[in-house]
């Protein structure tokens, strides 16, 4: 593995699973020190064990709920006295709640669109002055298709995830002058828990170390340039 990462330090939230479990793995081996979150004590301890076994890199982690504004700083004031610095933020953490408009809870509603865009603002607004202190920094956000290909069935998630990508546009206007990058990662159909339907048989699925992939490719990126967004796909769905 290129260790092309060291001396960097990098958080991922929603990071004790699924897609951000990948990148965190990912970051980790690349050489970069790493802090995860999630909502559960024990799934976060779980992962950072699981990490620290794969790489020589220091991993860390804390449970914090990304709706929660006062766990969120909580989480960053850990990371700085852990990690002493923040150059990489993945923004990850999400929810899916799949039900038409008439049977969404306002309960649904509120949940889906506070984890998937207000914990992504909550985590930028912590990590865009970390960022500065150290000369620039990069901030990934975990999107979806869905933030561009309405669905029946998706309005709370369709909705998060087309301001998800709005928000990250608009951070990239506001910040790119400062040596801090925002790009949008969109993945299609994962192979992991999260999901609408039945995951048996789900082969043809983009596997969650293909979007670290994809992570590892944009910090990898000269300086000079930014890759705004990446649309990933099955390359071949499930007809």
């Amino acid at each position: 593995m290129d260790t092309f990462l060291e001396g960097k330090n990098a958080v991922v939230t929603g990071g004790s699973r699924g897609i951000g479990f990948a990148i965190a793995k990912s970051l980790a081996a690349a050489g970069a020190q790493v802090a995860v979150c999630g909502r559960g004590h024990t799934s976060v301890e779980n992962a950072v064990t699981q990490l620290a076994k794969s790489s020589k890199s220091k991993v860390v982690g804390k449970a914090a709920d990304v709706r929660n504004s006062t766990e969120v700083a909580s989480f960053f004031q850990f990371v700085d006295s852990e990690l002493g610095g923040l150059d990489i933020l993945v923004n990850n953490a999400g929810i899916g709640v799949f039900k038409s408009t008439a049977e969404l809870s306002v309960d649904d509603w509120t949940k889906t669109l506070e984890t998937n865009l207000s914990g992504a603002f909550y985590c930028s607004k912590e990590a865009l002055p970390r960022m500065r202190n150290r000369q620039g920094g990069y901030i990934i956000n975990i999107s979806s298709l869905a933030g561009k290909n309405a669905f029946a069935g998706g309005a709370a998630y369709n909705a998060s995830k087309f301001g998800l990508n709005g928000f990250s546009e608009a951070m990239m206007l506001d910040h790119r002058y400062e040596g801090v990058r925002v790009s949008c990662v969109m993945p299609g159909s994962v192979d992991t828990e999260f999901g609408r339907g039945d995951q048996n048989g789900a082969d043809w699925k983009i596997a969650p170390e293909d979007v670290a992939e994809a992570v590892l490719m944009l910090l990898k990126t000269p300086v000079r340039t930014l890759i705004s967004r990446i649309e990933m796909r099955p390359s071949k769905p499930r007809k």
